[in-house]
């Protein structure tokens, strides 16, 4: 459902090396995922890319989605991702060389953009926000480089919304109580709207999309995650924890399990 780690700059920015293969797998499921797909569609029929348009994708990954503005800048135009981890920025560039796109990639920090004023048509950023502790700033970065008449979507989670069903209440608050301390901004998909209307951009337009996980299997590695940090903090007994895992398998045997949060997006423009 996604990383929750926090960082000062971007959600990839302290990670060691040697996780660098085990986030890729998960940003790779991710990118799978209906939900997220379904999103990023809208958002990129919002935003309307043109030819020549010059963007850039902040947080950018494996860079998928700057490969995708690049496609929609064409040759006249740019789009280049800024990524901090240099595993992930290696990943980013061997793929868009595989797939012979224009798409090129630089090192960065969500707080201080390496972009002039007003030198950007279009700003993507996905799921970054949450993992700041200063997001208005970032926006404020997002607006300065941002050339009036400009375009920006952000898209980011919003862990209040998680849901893991069967479960006592209790049980799956204290499990999903990890994903609210572990974030340095737990609630950015709420706050989408309020930070750009603050930074002086005129929102077009609103989505949102649930991240459904698969109801007939259980994502053990994320949930067996949130149980070992819930016993850890006290939060749960080792019987509450196993019973929980009980009632989860015996629902995903029977096609029943439900596990979500919702993710929002936000497109909007510079006036000018």
């Amino acid at each position: 459902m996604g990383e929750t780690e926090p960082a000062s700059g971007f959600r990839t920015q302290n990670i060691a090396a040697d996780r660098v293969p085990q986030l890729v797998a998960a940003l790779d499921a991710q990118e799978a995922n209906v939900g997220v797909r379904r999103l990023r569609a809208w958002a990129h029929e919002a935003l309307a890319v043109r030819p020549g348009d010059r963007t850039l994708d902040i947080g950018c990954g494996t860079g998928s989605e700057t490969r995708a503005l690049a496609d929609a800048a064409g040759p006249r135009g740019t789009a280049l991702g800024v990524e901090p981890n240099p595993g992930l920025r290696a990943v980013a560039e061997e793929r868009a060389a595989r797939a012979g796109s224009a798409a090129r990639f630089t090192d960065g920090d969500a707080l201080a953009l390496p972009a002039a004023d007003a030198s950007v048509d279009v700003v993507w950023c996905e799921r970054v926000l949450q993992h700041l502790s200063e997001p208005d700033r970032a926006v404020g970065e997002m607006r300065r480089v941002l050339r009036p008449g400009g375009r920006i979507a952000l898209l980011d989670t919003d862990w209040v919304t998680a849901i893991l069903y069967p479960g006592e209440p209790e049980v799956v608050a204290a499990l999903f109580s990890g994903t609210l301390t572990g974030a340095a901004n737990p609630h950015a998909g709420r706050r989408l709207v309020g930070q750009l209307s603050a930074a002086g951009l005129e929102v077009d337009d609103r989505g949102a999309q649930a991240l459904l996980q698969d109801h007939r299997s259980v994502a053990w590695p994320l949930v067996r995650m949130l149980g070992e940090s819930a016993v850890r903090r006290g939060l749960l007994t080792e019987a509450q924890r196993d019973r929980a895992y009980d009632d989860l398998a015996a629902a995903a045997e029977r096609g029943a399990l439900h596990m979500s949060v919702t993710m929002f997006g936000v497109v909007a423009h510079l006036p000018g």
